[in-house]
């Protein structure tokens, strides 16, 4: 079939399959027909890799999703595009929106998403950003608004205002207390890194708060009706942050413990200026 395939002419390609195939009819035909499911599918893939019919699907600037106006893409991850957005009634301000991308809404991914949005409601602490609502887009994606955290990863902003030892723990203290609430609820973060953590200038201060839950995991409870599924084989979470359990491929069972680890790491890094151990040189021994 793959000879055949490579000859571009359909009756150049007809006579070549009548020589190979002699007078078995029936080969002809299942390679025939086979010749014809492949070029099919080709000619979809084409489309889909259209950027015009990717941008017809997507949402952009300008457009609405319920009540909220997308103002401008203020974040990306592999499943999930994040908005600043404006809300116009019962009150206006500006949140943020988090949809899943056109074609990523698969089963697993919408469970993640439900998951996140959960975990998000659960949890109600100065640190931890808050969810307002949440919906379906027209085409059935799922969303949710939240709380809009404006600020720099918390490394960054400690480097850029020169904050001493003492102003760096004590912002440090602020994230443990977040930290502390999340599991309090039940809810194991899984993914704290400083840019996860984002700190802001706020009345003569700084607010910290903590962010993206899209890989938290619930103790004792479950987060959606949907099950979420974890591969074996695939490492869940930032290799130079996590524990040394969590870094496991089979790791399902981590608890509170390995967002301590992950707390240390980050007060390490607070301290010196760089994790203990490099994060390229964790990715290449995976």
């Amino acid at each position: 079939m793959e000879a055949a395939l490579e000859i571009p002419v359909p009756t150049e390609r007809a006579a070549y399959l009548a020589e190979v195939c002699g007078g078995n009819s029936v080969l002809r035909e299942e390679i025939e027909a086979l010749i014809v499911a492949h070029l099919a599918d080709e000619t979809f893939m084409e489309s889909l890799a259209d950027p015009l019919w990717l941008e017809a699907r997507s949402e952009r600037e300008g457009d609405r999703i319920g009540r909220y106006k997308l103002i401008r893409q203020i974040g990306e991850g592999g499943f999930g595009t994040v908005f600043l957005a404006e809300q116009g009634q019962p009150v206006k301000r500006q949140v943020a929106l988090k949809v899943i991308k056109p074609g990523m809404d698969s089963k697993e991914v919408i469970a993640r998403f439900e998951a996140e949005r959960q975990a998000l409601a659960l949890m109600n602490h100065p640190h931890i950003a808050k969810v307002h609502d949440a919906g379906t887009t027209e085409g059935g994606r799922p969303y949710f608004v939240m709380e809009l955290v404006e600020g720099q990863p918390i490394t960054k902003y400690c480097a850029e205002e020169v904050l001493d030892t003492q102003e760096r723990l004590e912002l440090f203290i602020e994230v443990c207390a977040a930290v502390q609430h999340a599991h309090q609820k039940g809810i194991i973060h899984r993914d704290l890194k400083p840019s996860n953590i984002l700190v802001s200038p706020q009345d003569g201060g700084s607010a910290v708060k903590v962010i993206d839950f899209g890989i938290a995991k619930a103790i004792g409870m479950e987060l959606t009706e949907k099950t979420v599924f974890t591969q074996l084989g695939r490492m869940i979470g930032t290799p130079q942050y996590m524990s040394p359990e969590q870094a496991e491929l089979n790791a399902l069972d981590v608890d509170t413990r390995s967002d301590i680890y992950s707390l240390g790491v980050i007060l390490y890094e607070l301290l010196t200026g760089t994790t203990p151990l490099d994060g390229e040189l964790l990715r290449s021994a995976a």
